[in-house]
């Protein structure tokens, strides 16, 4: 057994506070940030509907993996159609929006 004496724990938006005072991070973190928040909004809905990945993907008619990629922030092409899929499954509706972008010639 490992005795952790002096080691403190923090929870995550603690440490990614921290590392945002990074450029670099902040930089590459901002480039994926959509990815991740849709990420945690299935996490956070499927926690609060008390489902297991398992669960949710047979309501979704897909796969446990595939839930798994998708709360990992990296689901390559991911459709609307899964995401309704997955929205209907949670009781939410996805929804997608066109901004502007900031530096656009």
């Amino acid at each position: 057994m490992v005795k952790l004496s002096n080691t403190k724990l923090i929870d995550s938006n603690t440490l990614l506070k921290k590392q945002l005072k990074n450029n670099d991070f902040r930089k590459e973190y901002e480039s994926l940030k959509k990815e991740y928040e849709i990420a945690k909004q299935i996490i956070e809905l499927r926690k609060k509907a008390k489902m297991t990945q398992k669960q949710l993907a047979k309501k979704a008619g897909t796969s446990q993996p595939a839930i798994a990629r998708l709360e990992s922030g990296e689901y390559n092409n991911l459709s609307l159609t899964f995401l309704n899929k997955i929205g209907k499954a949670l009781k939410v509706v996805p929804e997608v929006r066109f901004k502007k972008l900031k530096h656009a010639n």
